[in-house]
């Protein structure tokens, strides 16, 4: 594993210094962009007041979203998964069952 190198983000105009994997720093650097115009997005609400509360709204916000596409995501491979509900399916059954009917019927002739 790489040694962390450092990488400079900021956040409200304040400049953090953060230990980072070479490997990992284009991500760390989009995430605190993200962040950034997350918690400026907040202030520019002026419904809150302070670098902590913003970050912690902020922080709350990015989660929610995160849970809500975590969700989102388990719902569709779910779907994926199971993509015929039981009325398709009893549907199908019907469909082979009259196939092969036939089929029984023109082996018979």
């Amino acid at each position: 594993m790489n040694k962390p190198s450092g990488v400079t983000i900021n956040l409200l105009d304040k400049q953090y210094q953060i230990a980072c994997p070479d490997e990992e720093r284009e991500d760390l650097t989009l995430s605190a962009r993200y962040l950034d115009q997350q918690m400026r997005n907040i202030k520019a609400s002026g419904k809150v007041v302070g670098l902590d509360r913003i970050a912690i709204m902020a922080a709350l916000n990015i989660s929610h979203e995160l849970l809500k596409l975590s969700r989102e995501h388990k719902a569709s491979l779910e779907q994926a998964q199971d993509p015929v509900d039981s009325a398709s399916s009893a549907k199908l059954c019907e469909k082979i069952e009259e196939a092969l009917y036939e089929l029984r019927q023109l082996k018979i002739s």
